[in-house]
């Protein structure tokens, strides 16, 4: 059984930083695109940013320049540098992934119960 499990959740102030990790668990056969999704209070669950098996990056245009995605392989870990927070970045960050990058979070085969983030001004 897969099982993603994201961590590195907290609160900052506006223009900190947060590390956010999704750790693997359990055997993948083939590559994944993984991604970060979040959801603010009120909002839809929006795509932030994805990685494929080539390591191909894609990010949304509310996170471009600010946002990082990367992985370890060796770790089986995803991760998401948040740098230049701002409150509109507050909301629950979900891992998700896939055998070919979803843009909706709920299509993803393999998805985690998130971490949350709060940006305060």
């Amino acid at each position: 059984q897969v099982q993603l499990v994201e961590s590195g959740g907290g609160s900052v102030q506006a223009g900190g930083s947060l590390r956010l990790s999704c750790a693997v668990f359990g055997y993948i056969h083939g590559s994944l695109c993984m991604g970060w999704f979040r959801q603010a209070p009120g909002k839809e669950r929006e795509g932030v940013a994805h990685i494929d098996g080539a390591g191909t990056r894609n990010y949304a245009d509310s996170v471009k320049g600010r946002f990082t995605i990367s992985q370890d392989n060796a770790k089986s870990t995803l991760y998401l540098q948040m740098d230049s927070l701002s409150p509109s970045d507050t909301a629950m960050y979900y891992c998700a992934a896939d055998y070919v990058c979803r843009h909706k979070y709920s299509d993803n085969v393999f998805v985690g119960r998130g971490t949350q983030v709060t940006v305060s001004s």
